[in-house]
């Protein structure tokens, strides 16, 4: 097989950081693990049979190193202070993504706007806001549901997202072809 380490690398580097991110809490070593599996497919490459079986071989090489990565966490059980600390220098994911929310909110139809803008900007709560407008408590849900569901098309129209386990955006990265590039 005649392919290149770094075109593999260019090719599959985003998506096989994401796949770390989603399973290592910590990102410092996920980073590492990263570091590891180039190393790996370094030194196994020549093993690869077919350029289609090529991205199987990659995750299976990062599924193998985060389940060593495990074991050797699960020596040492004790929770270290750091993988809980927040580093706002964290120019990744949702941080970033944040100051797009108003203008998409804005982006909204006015009934749908004017909902997100007092319940999710200003906290006021749905009970509240349901018996400020006159509408059942139940109406109002589905009515912030869908709200919701369009301010989330905003935002997978303009970019493309990585999600950790529990739905969290680890990383993302603007579609070419986005509309709203001026928003975000």
């Amino acid at each position: 097989m005649a392919v290149e380490i770094e075109n593999i690398w260019n090719e599959y580097r985003s998506s096989l950081k994401s796949f770390l991110y989603s399973r290592v809490a910590n990102p410092s070593d996920a980073d590492d693990l990263l570091q590891d599996i180039l190393i790996k497919i370094y030194q196994n490459l020549d093993t690869v049979k077919s350029v289609h079986s090529l991205e199987s071989w990659l995750f299976q090489i990062a599924r193998n190193t985060i389940i060593d990565y495990y074991r050797r966490e699960k020596k040492s059980n004790r929770v270290q202070p750091e993988e809980f600390w927040y580093d706002d220098t964290d120019t990744n994911g949702k941080h970033i993504l944040e100051k797009c929310v108003v203008p998409f909110i804005e982006a909204l139809p006015t009934n749908q706007r004017d909902l997100l803008r007092a319940i999710d900007l200003e906290g006021q709560s749905q009970k509240e806001y349901a018996a400020l407008q006159g509408i059942p408590y139940s109406t109002l849900k589905s009515r912030v549901k869908k709200a919701r569901e369009a301010l989330r098309s905003l935002f997978e129209n303009c970019c493309h997202f990585s999600v950790d386990a529990q739905g969290n955006i680890i990383d993302y990265s603007q579609k070419t072809n986005s509309s709203s590039e001026s928003w975000c």
